[in-house]
């Protein structure tokens, strides 16, 4: 599977680059028409949106999440979150042509439970537009976009088997852990992207699947998640956006984790009262604030990392206890190069 998934994703590029004739002329007569600006940036508050950035264009984005804003880890002790940063993304997303986009992006990473102390991050990605949204045409009625990346970490892995009721789930596995091969150290998202605006609305969704390379006992390599998008306006230059995502983790593996104890996660990552471990959808929202030459996210979200490939499957704090944190995003948009004009 791992094999097929990343074979996939090397082959993508030039079957993207082949069908761009394909598309050109099958919307010749849509082209006429003005495409409709669904988002005005390709993230929302952790998603993908279907936004390109256009050929010969970069943006470029800084995307930080602080600590918990409440519960153990937050509170005026440690400055509502501010004091810390549980993950930082520097990304530069480039146009290629008007419908392919390469993305490139460091993370920091972050370490949400001892088990899956996996960071930092180097991620490249491809955002294809497969279809725009045009107005006044129903041939055209919404936009939709193919996302797939591969993430490597540059660091081992270590962890120690937890325990159950203060027996090791494994004793063979009761020892610290380093990845055994190359690939372990990867893990890759796809993604299939529908969005629309409805009047002043835009709405998404998202279907996603993540892979993993590397997998502790129990966890799963493949998990497939449905997210979702919704933006309102308030302002002329103030929206508000929110994003969410409901992984399909099997029960059998959330019941296992429900039954690990507290020497499996580092202190405050959760109740101290109680020793169940669990998985929260990562549920985002925050204000869009847009001026002529940034735009900014502030957002509260309870996922503690920002690529897909590990918020999706490891979020395990919950708005509930207080675990959300303050975040922000700052896009910025370059040209780089101008097609040059044919003379008459």
């Amino acid at each position: 599977m791992k094999k097929i998934f990343l074979a996939s994703f090397i082959f993508t590029a030039p079957l993207l680059f082949a069908q761009d004739s394909l598309f050109t002329n099958s919307d010749t007569l849509a082209e006429e028409k003005k495409p409709v600006k669904i988002f005005a940036s390709e993230r929302a508050i952790n998603a993908n949106t279907t936004e390109i950035v256009g050929k010969g264009k970069m943006e470029f984005l800084v995307t930080h999440n602080f600590d918990d804003l409440a519960g153990t880890r937050g509170g005026l002790k440690n400055f509502f979150g501010l004091d810390n940063s549980t993950d930082i993304r520097i990304g530069f997303h480039l146009g290629l042509t008007d419908r392919l986009n390469l993305q490139v992006a460091r993370s920091k990473g972050g370490n949400p439970m001892a088990k899956f102390a996996v960071f930092p991050f180097y991620e490249l990605g491809l955002k294809y537009q497969l279809m725009r949204q045009y107005e006044n045409d129903p041939s055209h009625p919404f936009a939709v976009t193919l996302y797939a990346n591969n993430v490597i970490t540059s660091r081992n892995s270590s962890y120690t088997a937890p325990r159950i009721n203060g027996v090791s789930t494994d004793t063979a596995l009761n020892q610290p852990h380093t990845f055994q091969n190359f690939g372990d150290r990867m893990s890759q998202t796809l993604q299939l992207n529908i969005a629309k605006k409805i009047r002043k609305v835009s709405v998404q969704l998202s279907f996603t699947m993540v892979h993993q390379g590397y997998v502790p006992l129990h966890d799963e390599e493949t998990i497939f998640a449905l997210g979702g998008i919704l933006r309102l306006p308030l302002m002329r230059n103030l929206n508000l956006v929110m994003d969410y995502f409901h992984p399909f983790r099997s029960k059998e593996s959330r019941d296992y984790f429900k039954q690990v104890d507290d020497s499996f996660n580092p202190p405050g990552d959760i109740d101290k009262n109680s020793t169940a471990f669990r998985f929260y959808d990562p549920l985002g929202v925050g204000f869009e604030i847009i001026t002529p030459g940034h735009i900014f996210h502030i957002k509260f979200t309870n996922a503690t990392q920002i690529l897909e490939n590990r918020f999706i499957p490891y979020t395990v704090t919950s708005w509930g206890k207080g675990q959300f944190r303050w975040g922000f995003t700052i896009s910025r948009s370059f040209v780089l190069w101008r097609e040059k004009q044919t003379p008459n």
